[in-house]
């Protein structure tokens, strides 16, 4: 299936089916800390990138296969709402299924009524809010050129007013960068306006673009959680486990989910432990065979190594 992946488990999401709407890198910012690399040509016009059928297609062939499936979960190679038509998808879905529908975004397009309202039938939106200045999200989001910081929190500010479901506003945590109590002092009056139900924050803990991303330290976080809880319930980063037990491909299991992201090899000798049933000389054979298939290379962060595509 082209568009769907997992479901990968998360601590905010549990079993999450991914539906990925774009092609890779489509995106109107350049995150230092993105975790499939560098935007090298800002998009920002909306577009329907694929047929509608074709991605709901992959959707009910997923929930077919009998998985069980906590949220199906709206997210791109890129921003999610370029995707023209998301609204459509979102109310197709949920004549499909009882399952809540999840939308990830960057958020930079809110500014748009016609954006804001394709999101409405949403179960749960998760924007991203990494600064409270303008100076921090040129910094760190490194918008395309017209997109600022204030279009962008009137925006989450519009949405909020006008969308009834869960709002979960998600917040890079970055050393050096927003982790000071000026920075995050900043953020919290920013989130204020915004009136999250949740603030999910999150960590740098793939392999980064930039060399500058660096993992706060845990004195950073509770002082994070500290200040950001002033303003709604913060959800304490923590990484969920990966779940290959219903793949009956493992290969393109696990090639949907690294085409999307880096993986931690630790984790996903755990994930094929738990498939084995501790067998830790099928799950070493299993793993060999994977990389053998030359699809995948490993690459090094802070003493881990993660799996990445093969260019």
């Amino acid at each position: 299936m082209k568009h769907v992946f997992g479901p990968v488990s998360s601590k905010r999401l549990g079993q999450s089916l991914g539906v990925d709407l774009l092609p890779m890198k489509s995106c109107t910012w350049n995150c230092v800390y993105c975790q499939i690399g560098r935007t090298k040509h800002y998009v920002t016009e909306r577009c329907e990138f694929y047929p509608p059928e074709e991605i709901l297609k992959d959707i009910r062939d997923a929930l077919q296969a009998g998985t069980h499936i906590d949220w199906i979960t709206f997210v791109g190679s890129g921003e999610t709402l370029l995707y023209k038509g998301i609204g459509y998808l979102i109310e197709e879905v949920k004549k499909m299924t009882a399952i809540p529908v999840a939308v990830i975004t960057n958020g930079s397009l809110f500014h748009f009524s016609e954006v804001r309202s394709e999101l409405l039938l949403a179960d749960a939106v998760l924007p991203s809010l990494n600064a409270g200045s303008e100076e921090l999200y040129e910094r760190i989001d490194r918008p395309a050129p017209g997109f600022t910081f204030k279009q962008h929190l009137d925006g989450l500010i519009q949405f909020r007013r006008e969308y009834k479901g869960k709002l979960w506003v998600e917040v890079m945590l970055l050393n050096g960068l927003n982790d000071s109590d000026e920075a995050l002092n900043e953020l919290a009056a920013a989130m204020k306006q915004v009136a999250p139900d949740m603030v999910h924050l999150v960590l740098p803990t793939r392999p980064a673009p930039e060399q500058q991303v660096v993992l706060p330290d845990n004195e950073r976080i509770d002082r994070a959680v500290a200040i950001l809880s002033t303003t709604a319930p913060v959800l304490h980063p923590a990484k969920g486990n990966m779940d290959l037990s219903n793949a009956t491909d493992l290969l393109e299991a696990v090639t949907a989910i690294v085409f999307r992201h880096p993986v931690q090899e630790t984790e996903l000798m755990a994930a094929m432990l738990a498939v084995f049933y501790g067998n830790k000389e099928q799950t070493e054979r299993t793993m060999q065979e994977l990389f053998g298939s030359g699809r995948f290379s490993t690459i090094e962060q802070a003493g881990e190594a993660y799996w990445i595509m093969r260019s």
